[in-house]
């Protein structure tokens, strides 16, 4: 009876279906435990091989709960906005929608086939309206929010207005825009309804303000940071500027200290809190106001500067702005204005990101103005430089060549003096990090102090002087929340007036409405101004058609859309209740559910998806909403699957007509030794006559081989070969590849013995390296429970690894081997059989080392710990059920379709999963006897197996009786017998 894997497989997954075997229930009298995978977006691709790592380790830790009797939830959705879905509707006219649907579908029949045990009833999309309705609800809650420092929570708009109307805003301490003006709550009782929204915009958690963005014109959109690779688009590749918008922002800036706190409380990974501490970015030192020395033609400015070493402030030679910093256009005299708007239209082509790593490039333009120094009086010289950066802290530095390396830098190469301000210390990279020295300047009161000391007399002087203060700064900024595309979730937003107004949460969802065109209007507008139905009645409470605005009771609905990270950041939370239409979520579900146990995913999000789900969590639990104010108590980063890609070598050389395509050995050959190609043995006569020219080759000239040329990298271009053209001793299908790249179809590829070997290299496995490993084609040839076992057998769950589809063999082998373990040529072989002392051993340490790396998270070692046990098994020749049933508990979770077959044919009717997980018994490791090595002059001539509680004299009157040692001696008395206990007998004489 063969292991039909295939038919396995198949008739399990559509038992699970069927049967709803892993369906969570949120009332149980089990404990619960819930372990949750990253969000998956459905790309057009599909899963390859790389993408189910995180999915089957999370899986096999989910099973094992619930063989241990737990109540799991194991939750499966899609993150279903997306610019990919929409630049392909752009380009095709498809609606995202069906798009995303024809995605999913994929994705759903591609997970299933691997067996996850998800919960697919409590399936969300984001793209579903029945989702984002309450993306949008929470979206007015953080309207009708304010952060409170004196209660440190958020709180309601309506005890912040009842506090405007009894004190005015003097004594709010609340997280807020950084140019508030103060008023009396007599002024506020007479300013107009306009004005008094202006003033809450400035206090709310998500607010309109002018923001400076990340501008991809090309996309017609907004991007995250992390949406921008070395200054261009990750989708597409397009130039990306920075640009100043109306943008809604979330002041996620206001849970700096408690994002930063609440990491020493969850048990993530420490360099994903590295990463987010990092980002966050906490910084005490003080701040301090310089005035801007007026012209006659100009009014005076203060810049504001956040400085961690107001002790140096007597070593200011300059100050630095960053380009975007709203005073550059308003102090630049006249005489730079063309220098500076150069620079600044030059800077904004790079990202910050990109600008944050130059740290060798040093550029900048002189303002022309001057600042007046808060001590001495003396005019300091205001620059601008693409090294500071307008979010990060005020976007202007107090500048001390003598205290920092870049300051010092910018100051050598525009010929800025520098003043040495540390006592003793010549201006050199030394002095840079060193906080202890002895700070003097041209103040006696800072004279003998070390740098704290002067830090605080400092920062008493500039507050006497009205001009600076102490201060925590956080480097953590406010997150842009608006995108300028279509297919993303709408606002629940109108404006009256240019004010923003919500609409009342029990008109939500507001859907997506049909568009023509899915690009930005000819006025510059959203892809949502192409909308003809797109205005909100006030009197109906609907979205109408826009001809009907009137500004009275019909008002433009807002046009942008939420940015990706809106329906990732509540997921987990919906997952404990999604088919409530009336609520986010019931109390009773939170209650049960409370947060996610396990949650496993990659390290990419740290700083995205990972700190704005905290965010709102955090905001969630001020609201009352849910119970803890960390959505996941642990958090695993899987490491990557890496592709194993393919290269032919094209010759770079105008000498041949078409391409010369020659393979890895022949590449490195000619690389390495510096052969010519009459030199080398792989060219024919024809090809050599061809390629290496009679007459002189002049400067300037394609580059030829000749008999005294080197060859070098340069003379070849290496090109990715789809490796599904490539089999697994990596020959190359030759005409599949110049069918494929039609621009190579004439090409003459120089063959190895009739066949084209490429060369191989690790890489990221991604579409644009054609390494990408197809998850359907294996699962067809090896099956599912082959694919789980390789991915967790490839190495620790954490680290990155290469794939390699010929290495999937030795599992499909193991597989087969289990499956002759319990059944033979006539069926099943196992039986009631009494298990003998190895069969108990064997079982037992595969418990006990199984168990442990589950805990551990450790899958790669039990992978080896399985193909342990059924080796000794099968040569034990174990037939027993009290032996192998248990084992097939152990397996489950890891290949859950042969198992639940065996167990099956076994005699159960009821899924394994069910199945309590079998209990370790040290009492079947404890060993009894030992297998001694019996010597003869120190020459080990046979064994014994002698009980371990037999005595020294025990043992020597045994030995000397068997018969095997009578034959040793031949009738002759031994000197000396040497026993030791539990190791050796040895027999001298």
């Amino acid at each position: 009876m063969r292991y039909d894997f295939n038919k396995i497989e198949k008739d399990w997954q559509d038992f699970w279906a069927k049967n709803q075997t892993f369906k969570a229930e949120n009332h149980s009298d089990k404990p619960k435990y819930y372990v949750l995978d990253m969000f998956p977006y459905p790309s057009g691709a599909g899963l390859h091989v790389g993408h189910p790592l995180g999915y089957i380790a999370s899986d096999i830790y989910a099973r094992y709960k619930r063989h241990q009797g737990f109540n799991v939830l194991h939750p499966q959705g899609y993150d279903s906005f997306g610019l990919p879905a929409e630049q392909y509707a752009i380009q095709t006219g498809q609606h995202p929608a069906i798009t995303t649907a024809e995605n999913i579908k994929t994705y759903r029949r591609q997970l299933d086939q691997i067996g996850f045990s998800f919960d697919w009833n409590r399936e969300v999309r984001t793209s579903d309206p029945s989702y984002y309705k309450w993306t949008q609800w929470i979206f007015i809650q953080l309207f009708n929010s304010w952060y409170n420092y004196e209660s440190n929570k958020a709180e309601d708009i309506s005890e912040l207005i009842r506090i405007f109307e009894v004190e005015g805003n003097a004594n709010v301490n609340a997280a807020c825009d950084d140019d508030i003006k103060f008023f009396t709550s007599s002024d506020w009782n007479l300013f107009d309804d306009v004005k008094k929204q202006e003033i809450l915009l400035q206090y709310r958690l998500t607010y309109l303000a002018e923001t400076e963005v990340n501008w991809c014109p090309a996309l017609g959109t907004v991007l995250a940071n992390d949406e921008i690779v070395n200054g261009v688009s990750e989708r597409g590749g397009h130039p990306v500027v920075r640009k100043k918008m109306t943008q809604w922002s979330m002041r996620i800036s206001a849970y700096a200290e408690r994002l930063l706190q609440g990491l020493d409380k969850i048990d993530w990974t420490d360099s994903l809190k590295e990463s987010q501490r990092n980002w966050i970015g906490k910084s005490v030192g003080a701040s301090v106001k310089f005035n801007v020395i007026a012209s006659e033609a100009s009014q005076s400015h203060q810049i504001d500067v956040f400085t961690t070493r107001p002790d140096t402030i007597f070593g200011v030679s300059f100050m630095t702005l960053a380009p975007e910093h709203e005073l550059v256009s308003q102090i630049t005299t006249p005489e730079q204005k063309a220098e500076v708007e150069a620079y600044v239209e030059a800077t904004a082509k790079r990202s910050e990101r990109d600008r944050m790593a130059d740290v060798k490039t040093i550029s900048g333009a002189f303002t022309g103005a001057y600042a007046e120094h808060p001590f001495t009086k003396e005019p300091i010289p205001i620059w601008i430089g693409d090294y500071v950066l307008a979010g990060y802290g005020t976007g202007a530095v107090m500048s001390v060549p003598c205290g920092d390396q870049r300051d010092y830098d910018f100051a050598k190469h525009f010929n800025i003096p520098i003043p040495n301000i540390f006592e003793g210390v010549d201006i050199s990279k030394e002095a840079f990090s060193d906080k202890e020295k002895t700070v003097i300047g041209n103040s006696d009161f800072l004279n003998g102090l070390n740098y704290k000391k002067a830090t605080k007399r400092v920062i008493f002087e500039l507050e006497k002087l009205g001009q600076g203060e102490g201060k925590t700064n956080y480097r953590l900024r406010d997150a842009v929340f608006s995108r300028q595309r279509y297919w993303g979730e709408p606002f629940p937003v109108y404006y009256v007036n240019g004010m923003p107004q919500m609409i009342d949460a029990e008109h939500l969802p507001i859907e997506l409405p049909e568009v023509e065109k899915y690009l930005p209007t000819e006025t510059g507008e959203p892809p949502l101004g192409n909308a003809t139905k797109w205005a909100w009645c006030t009197e109906t409470n609907r979205v109408v058609d826009n001809d009907k605005i009137n500004n009275t009771t019909v008002h433009m609905l807002e046009l942008n859309t939420m940015p990706g990270w809106a329906g990732s950041s509540q997921y987990f939370n919906r997952y404990m209740d999604p088919k409530n239409d009336q609520e986010i979520f019931s109390k009773a579900a939170i209650d049960y559910w409370q947060q996610v146990d396990l949650y496993i995913g990659g390290s990419e999000h740290a700083t995205g998806h990972l700190l704005y789900s905290r965010f709102w969590q955090k905001f969630m639990f001020d609201k009352g909403y849910v119970n803890h104010d960390e959505f996941a108590k642990k958090l695993i980063n899987q490491g990557m699957i890496l592709g194993t890609s393919a290269f032919v070598y094209r010759w770079n050389s105008s000498a041949f007509e078409n391409s010369l395509i020659v393979s890895k050995s022949i590449y490195e050959e000619l690389i390495n030794t510096g052969k010519t190609i009459s030199s080398c043995d792989w060219f024919t006569e024809e090809l050599k006559e061809r390629l290496i020219p009679k007459e002189r080759v002049e400067p300037g000239d394609a580059v030829f081989f000749t008999e005294d040329s080197k060859t070098t990298k340069d003379n070849f271009t290496p090109i990715h070969a789809d490796v599904s053209f490539v089999n697994s001793s990596d020959e190359l299908d030759v005409e599949a590849f110049k069918n494929w790249r039609t621009e190579f179809k004439d090409a003459e590829f120089v063959l190895e013995e009739g066949v084209y070997k490429v060369g191989r290299d690790v890489e990221k496995m991604s579409k644009s390296k054609y390494n990408v490993v197809n998850p359907d084609n294996i699962c067809k040839e090896y099956g599912a429970d082959s694919l789980r076992l390789y991915e967790m057998f490839l190495g620790p769950l954490e680290q990155y690894k290469p794939w390699n589809t010929a290495g999937i063999t030795g599992v499909h082998s193991f597989l087969k081997k289990l499956w002759k373990l319990y059944v033979g040529d006539s069926g099943l072989k196992v039986n009631d059989a009494e298990p003998t002392k190895d069969n108990l051993k064997t079982l037992h340490k595969t418990i006990k080392k199984v168990q442990e790396d589950i805990e551990n998270f450790s899958f790669n070692t039990s992978v080896s710990t399985f193909m342990i046990a059924v080796n000794e098994l099968t040569s034990q020749k174990c037939t027993s059920k009290e032996v192998l049933e248990p084992l097939l508990v152990l397996i489950s979770p890891y290949a859950p379709h042969i198992a639940e077959e065996l167990w099956s044919q076994l005699g159960h009717n009821e899924s394994i999963s069910t199945a309590p997980f079998p209990e370790f018994d040290e009492s079947h490791l404890v060993e009894s006897s030992k297998n001694y090595p019996i010597s003869f002059n120190g020459k080990m001539r046979f064994t014994l197996e002698l009980p371990l509680d037999m005595s020294k004299d025990e043992i020597e009157k045994t030995v000397l009786a068997n018969e095997k040692t009578q034959d040793q001696l031949q009738g002759r008395t031994p000197k000396k017998v040497i026993v030791v206990p539990g190791k050796i007998v040895n027999i001298v004489g």
